[in-house]
């Protein structure tokens, strides 16, 4: 009679002074799973660094497209007493300021801002006519010169709005407040109260993770409350501004005071098991405007 193979399993030892070893036995499948999140929080970091590099990028474009805006209406005074290849200069300006006002409107609409029309619109297919006056080499660069004028600014204008939206995105709570560890074991709504009969609503998400994880902030901000907060133990709120604030709850200890600023990232303090909770884990809750919202939106 042929044997019967049994599933792979692993079997952890832990020992601690003054107590009998425990062993846990894992199926096989386990170091697959950690191993799947941990490649997927990877994934997710490399995803903000990138976003937060492609901010920086959109700043630092700002700044050398207003230098090329000065640039360009000193340029254009120059070529006010130029008499050679006045029609060639013209129309390189033109396109020049064309281009310039293409990565301003790029610029105002990831600012949230209307485009603007500055350039000479380009003759369409279909039906065309009217009167029209030909326009003179020097009337096309004084109106470009004017044009350059206004692109700056409308430079000028774009650059606190740009800015504004790059606080407002950095501010607002985005991602997993424990690196490595996303299995949600409660979720926002309402539930069974894992203390006795009935049901009661559970104004955020509670995520497994082993005693003594790190738990980072989700967005940057100013820490509010850092404290034994009732039910939920220790814990630690930050306001982000823009109407968000969020709390980390049931923390074994707490690495952050009230009045530090805190980065997306930044160590809060460790899980723990305080307050109303039936053992290790992370209570995380997204308040909008001083309402609770349901953090999965803001996970990914």
């Amino acid at each position: 009679m042929p044997l019967r193979r049994h599933p792979v399993r692993y079997t952890l030892w832990l020992a601690r002074t003054g107590a009998a070893p425990r062993s846990f036995s894992l199926p096989a499948w386990v170091p697959l799973v950690v191993l799947g999140v941990l490649l997927g929080w990877s994934g997710l970091n490399l995803w903000l660094w990138q976003r937060t590099a492609e901010m920086r990028n959109l700043q630092i474009q700002l700044v050398s497209l207003s230098e090329q805006a000065r640039k360009l209406n000193n340029q254009l005074a120059a070529e006010r007493t130029r008499n050679n290849a006045l029609s060639q200069d013209a129309k390189r300006i033109l396109r020049q300021l064309e281009v310039l006002e293409q990565e301003i409107n790029t610029l105002r609409e990831r600012a949230g801002m209307p485009k603007i029309k500055l350039t000479p619109t380009r003759n369409q297919g279909g039906g065309q006519g009217g009167a029209g006056v030909p326009a003179g080499l020097e009337e096309v660069l004084k109106y470009a010169a004017q044009q350059a004028e206004n692109l700056g600014e409308q430079l000028s204008e774009v650059s606190p709005a740009l800015h504004e939206t790059l606080r407002r995105e950095a501010a607002t709570p985005y991602g997993y407040p424990l690196r490595g560890y996303t299995r949600i074991t409660s979720y926002f709504g309402y539930r069974r109260n894992p203390f006795g009969w009935g049901f009661e609503f559970h104004n955020g998400v509670d995520f497994s993770a082993p005693y003594g994880s790190l738990v980072q902030a989700t967005g940057a901000g100013v820490v509010v409350e850092a404290g034994w907060k009732g039910p939920f133990g220790l814990a630690v709120v930050v306001d982000h501004g823009y109407g968000y604030r969020t709390l980390y709850g049931h923390l074994s200890n707490i690495l952050v005071q009230p009045g530090n600023r805190v980065e997306r990232g930044t160590a809060l303090g460790r899980v723990g098991s305080t307050g109303r909770s039936t053992g290790p884990h992370l209570h995380y809750t997204i308040y909008r405007y001083g309402s609770e919202v349901n953090p999965s939106r803001y996970l990914d």
